[in-house]
């Protein structure tokens, strides 16, 4: 295999490397906001059951408040009942005091029903604050294991990127611009080899006088159809596979 081959294979597994390094960051943010986004949901939840339960414990206060009225009121009739002389005044008082009465059931009731939902509630806001809770933990020891995968990769990153200036410094100028240029345009192997006699990025089948030349490894080769740089090794099977 030429020299500029073996190098240029070294530098395709670096840039490879580097790709997959850039990948695994670049899924590092995402996943992070993620985990907070789940947490932040989590807290959300768990602070409007309690907003709610707290609306509930407000509401039934006030029909507390509105049935401790009406019994006031109801001893105000009485008295003014047990005043007056007048028989249309007293029925009428009566009235009034049936009619608060008859409220008062009812503010009863609606307190009965907020209390059994209030219940309901704290029981769902106990249960979210667990769960809230648990969320929050795992997202802590998830982000800081997050964290380390991070800074292990850029600093990976860092070490794989020296070391490409390195490998590129050893690479004669023609087959360096043409390796770039292909990486650029096709951002994936742009050195490959004939194994079947075909190419092995775009896998057209190679004439034999082609083969002939990649076999004799004087001249950089490269694909008449894609432009990928050919190389050719012993245990390559060149007859084209059935």
């Amino acid at each position: 295999m030429q020299q500029v081959i073996e190098k240029l294979l070294i530098l395709q597994d670096r840039d490879h490397r580097i790709l997959r390094a850039k990948d695994h960051l670049a899924r590092v943010e995402p996943e992070r906001q993620a985990l907070q986004s789940r947490a932040a949901a989590a807290q959300a939840g768990m602070e409007t059951a309690k907003a709610k339960l707290k609306q509930v414990e407000s509401d039934r206060k006030k029909l507390e408040l509105e049935a401790e009225s009406k019994k006031q009121q109801i001893e105000r009739y009485a008295l003014q009942q047990f005043q007056t002389k007048k028989n249309e005044e007293y029925r009428a008082l009566a009235h009034e005091i049936d009619t608060c009465k008859a409220s008062i059931t009812e503010l009863e009731d609606r307190q009965l029903g907020l209390m059994e939902e209030a219940e309901a509630i704290q029981i769902a806001a106990a249960a979210a604050s667990r769960e809230a809770d648990e969320i929050r933990k795992a997202a802590d020891e998830q982000l800081k294991e997050l964290a380390a995968r991070e800074q292990t990769l850029r600093s990976e990153l860092t070490g794989l990127e020296g070391n490409r200036d390195q490998l590129t410094g050893a690479i004669e100028d023609r087959a360096l611009r043409h390796y770039e240029r292909l990486l650029h345009n096709k951002g994936d192997s742009v050195v490959v080899g004939i194994q079947h006699g075909v190419c092995g990025g775009c896998h057209m089948k190679f004439p034999v006088q082609l083969m002939v030349t990649c076999q004799a490894e004087k001249d950089l080769v490269t694909c008449p159809n894609c432009g990928r740089i050919l190389y050719y090794t012993p245990d390559m099977d060149l007859a084209v596979a059935d």
